[in-house]
């Protein structure tokens, strides 16, 4: 009978592969943790440079802080124009006009420039009527909008569609008229037809500049729109900026700048990710 404490232990061996591949993802795991913050932290530092100027120039007399409030002053009123409900009215208002004019514009627009830019007749027939609208500032014509279509939604909305309409055909039509005519060449040497080869090789090679003129449509779609909203409305951020300058509430006028500045930056991040979702072949060649 062989006793217990002779029989031999089974020695520690070396660690076994799951548990390496945990060692080496810890580590992996904090390195991009640190990786991402670093790229945050960097990417942050001009608004903070900012935010620090707003705050220090008002109090040290720098510049009169009545007519430039200290930051911490204007988010208290933010927060407070917030918390009444008044902000969120104003800009429920002003997204509802916004995203309907650039929705309908990159319906109209983008159609419109794949036509112009792969039919040569259709494009030599338009070309003098575009030359004409695309050098009118849509500004110049909101007098116009308000006589036709009136003070209400839909001289907004149409103001809104007009501006955006032409950042979004002239690229799409520069996106087609630029695709590499190798690339037209090889798929039509593979025997692509006329609806194959748009479908595979015009509109995948035109959509990054489509994109980019998406983008330009949706900064002008929310400066357009507040300028309109600042003649006949009743709401909207155009309007709270424009009622709080009246009424020497200065305070809530830079609420209001700086929740236009916000809209913007998040309609442009939220344009970014669609851009990549459909642009997912590109290779990003930029220096890290």
């Amino acid at each position: 009978m062989v006793d217990i404490a002779e029989r031999p232990t089974r020695l520690a061996g070396p660690p076994t592969v799951a548990r390496a591949a945990a060692d080496r993802a810890v580590p992996g795991r904090a390195a991009r943790l640190l990786g991402v913050g670093a790229k945050v932290l960097h990417r942050s530092v001009a608004i903070a440079a900012l935010a620090a100027i707003w705050e220090g120039a008002p109090r040290l007399g720098l510049v009169d802080r009545v007519f430039l409030p200290p930051l911490s002053e204007v988010l208290v009123a933010w927060w407070e124009l917030l918390r009444s409900g008044q902000l969120a009215e104003h800009v429920g208002a002003s997204l509802t006009r916004s995203l309907t004019g650039l929705g309908l514009a990159v319906l109209t627009a983008i159609p419109l420039g794949l036509l112009i830019g792969w039919y040569r007749p259709l494009a030599e027939l338009l070309s003098p009527l575009l030359e004409v609208f695309r050098n009118t500032a849509a500004l110049a014509l909101l007098p116009v909008f308000v006589l036709i279509l009136g003070l209400g939604e839909t001289s907004k909305i149409a103001l809104v569609l007009y501006a955006c309409s032409w950042p979004i055909l002239l690229n799409t039509i520069a996106g087609v008229k630029g695709v590499d005519p190798l690339l037209i060449r090889s798929a039509r040497s593979m025997g692509l037809n006329h609806l194959r080869l748009f479908q595979k090789v015009i509109l995948p090679a035109a959509v990054p500049t489509i994109f980019t003129g998406v983008r330009l449509a949706g900064a002008y779609s929310i400066l357009v729109l507040v300028a309109a909203e600042m003649v006949g409305a009743k709401a909207g951020l155009g309007y709270l900026i424009n009622y709080a300058q009246y009424n020497f509430a200065i305070a809530d006028m830079y609420s209001g700048i700086i929740t236009i500045s916000a809209i913007g930056l998040v309609v442009n991040q939220l344009l970014v990710a669609l851009e990549r979702r459909f642009s997912t072949w590109r290779v990003d060649v930029s220096a890290g």
